[in-house]
């Protein structure tokens, strides 16, 4: 795999500096002409040729063979066209776009033009994830109630109620809650029941977007409770309760830390198998169905962003959040 990142924020930070342990050869990056500092200290860092201020001309560069696009969620579309257009690959930073309608439309033109495209939610990739869907969950009986708990108080919010709106707020540039750990707590409970029949969210709205808020999932037989805050904080959790016992992890759906199994005859067996870096899983997987043509593979998990994003609009939309991509 041949990447080439366009971003330079926080996530490329992080996730960066271990892409050449995954067998991933970064071979440019892309900001803007404000940012060309940051662009040339992390292709530097990264050891790539290509340092860009203008995205097009890295979807361009012939020694880039996948895109990864870490930019502000209302670019994410615009963005990820143009690479997929380009014959490139895509890995997309969460969510997918701004809305179901981009998210759908980015789906077709990866089929037309016969490209992977993944959205780097870590989530289902994570070896404790997986191990509760496949090994644990038929365990706990009849679910009867499942909740997920990603609350972080943000130090943008400092920000935000001082008067100054920065992405992650900004109904503008599609922030707000559930839109960031809202979608992990969504991809967690749609990875493990699928999509519900009926969906709600009852979120807080300060200013136009939703600063946290609880989505109610209506399963046949039970119900999932999403909860999601970015202004107040909460140990983070997802347990699922079942008629024979029940699933705890004590961790943000999006690492999926370590996990109980509790069973009614008084059985507790205790679960880790954790990666050392959170994004190792999604990564080794893209690289993995790149090199063998495992489109299927893509196309199924991309069908899952799919279901996420529409209840995800669905539930923001009807509550009173919305963007101006909704609007086009």
């Amino acid at each position: 795999m041949k990447l080439g990142i366009v971003g330079t924020g926080m996530i490329v930070r992080m996730v960066g500096p271990n892409l050449a342990n995954w067998g991933i050869d970064v071979t440019a990056v892309a900001g803007t002409p404000r940012s060309a500092a940051q662009t040339i200290e992390l292709a530097d860092a990264f050891g790539a040729a290509g340092r860009y201020d203008d995205y097009h001309e890295l979807v361009a560069d012939p020694n880039v063979d996948t895109v990864y696009v870490a930019v502000p969620n209302f670019l994410h579309f615009a963005v990820s066209e143009a690479a997929l257009r380009a014959g490139k690959d895509v890995i997309c930073e969460k969510p997918l776009a701004s809305n179901y309608r981009e998210a759908a439309s980015l789906a077709a033109i990866a089929r037309e033009e016969h490209r992977m495209l993944w959205e780097a939610v870590v989530t289902t990739r994570q070896p404790n994830f997986t191990m509760i869907r496949d090994e644990l969950l038929p365990r706990i009986g009849t679910v009867k109630l499942a909740t997920v708990n990603y609350s972080q108080y943000s130090s943008r919010y400092d920000a935000f109620r001082a008067g100054e709106v920065l992405p992650a707020f900004d109904p503008e540039k599609a922030g707000g809650a559930i839109m960031d750990l809202g979608l992990y707590t969504l991809t967690y409970a749609i990875g493990l029941f699928g999509e519900p029949k009926a969906a709600s969210y009852h979120p807080n709205i300060e200013r136009g977007i939703d600063t946290s808020g609880i989505a109610v999932l209506d399963y046949d037989g039970f119900t999932a409770v999403c909860i999601c805050a970015k202004d107040c904080g909460a140990p983070c959790f997802a347990q699922i309760q079942g008629t024979d016992g029940y699933i705890r992890m004590d961790s943000q759906p999006n690492s999926c830390g370590a996990v109980t199994l509790h069973l009614n005859d008084g059985t507790e067996e205790h679960y880790d198998r954790s990666l050392p870096v959170m994004w190792e899983g999604e990564f080794r997987a893209f690289r993995r169905q790149q090199e063998e043509d495992d489109f299927a593979e893509c196309y199924r998990q991309l069908d899952q962003s799919l279901v996420v994003s529409r209840v995800q609009n669905t539930i923001r939309y009807e509550s009173g959040v919305v963007f101006p991509a909704d609007e086009a």
